[in-house]
C-alpha cells in the first residue's frame, strides 16, 4: 500500500452500465415493452463531454427499482456492437435479480411469447437463472438467489473464494496460461 494514500470510499450501488446499441428505438422496445424497464432519460449530443470529441449520439437510460439503470448509446451508424472474437458469447453478460423462482419462470414464458429464445432454467446451486440475448447481441441473465435454500453452499463459497482463485491462478501459471480443459457450463 502506498503511504498516505486515501482510503477508497464505499461504493454504494450500480448507477448505470452503458453499452452500444444498433438502434435506440429497437433497444427501447426490448427493454421497456418486453422487460418492463421504463425509459427515464435521453441525452442527445454532438460532442462527448468526457473527451470533447465530436461524435453525435443519443444516450438512453432504463430504470430499475433499486435506482440503478441500464443505459445504451446509439451512435447513429445502425451497426451492432463488435463483440470480442476471443470471448465466448456466454461469458460477458448482465445478470438481473428477480424476487422468486416463480418470477424467473414467468419471465421465461413472457420472453418466449415474444419469440425470444431462452436457455434454462439453470440451477447453479446458489441461483436459478435463464439466459437470452437482446437485439444487440448482449447476453442477459434473469436470476433468483437461493440464499435461504442453499445457505450452507453460499457460506462455504464465501469461505473458500480466495483459495479457489489462488488455485486457479497457480494452475494457469503452471500450464503457461492455459487453464484446465474441464469447464463448467455457466
Amino acid at each position: 500500500m502506498i503511504k498516505n494514500m486515501p482510503g477508497m470510499p464505499q461504493i454504494q450501488r450500480l448507477h448505470h452500465w452503458a453499452y452500444k446499441c444498433r438502434d435506440a428505438e429497437e433497444t427501447r422496445h426490448f427493454y421497456e415493452d418486453i422487460l418492463d424497464l421504463p425509459l427515464i432519460h435521453v441525452i442527445r449530443a454532438d460532442t462527448v463531454p468526457s473527451t470533447g470529441v465530436c461524435d453525435p449520439y443519443v444516450h438512453i437510460f432504463f430504470a430499475m427499482p433499486d435506482g440503478s439503470s441500464m443505459a445504451f448509446f446509439d451512435l447513429g451508424d445502425g451497426q451492432a456492437p463488435d463483440l470480442s472474437a476471443n470471448t465466448p458469447s456466454w461469458t460477458n453478460h448482465m445478470a438481473l435479480h428477480l424476487d422468486s423462482v416463480n418470477d424467473v419462470m414467468q419471465a421465461k414464458a413472457r420472453l418466449e411469447a415474444h419469440g425470444i429464445d431462452v436457455i434454462g432454467p439453470t440451477d447453479h446451486k446458489f441461483v436459478i437463472s435463464i439466459y437470452f440475448f437482446d437485439p444487440n447481441g448482449y447476453r442477459l441473465e434473469l436470476t433468483h438467489e437461493l440464499s435461504v435454500e442453499h445457505a450452507d453452499y453460499i457460506a462455504v463459497a464465501k469461505e473458500t473464494a480466495h483459495s479457489e482463485l489462488d488455485a486457479w491462478t497457480a494452475e494457469k501459471a503452471a500450464t503457461g496460461g492455459r487453464a484446465s480443459q474441464t469447464r463448467q457450463t455457466v
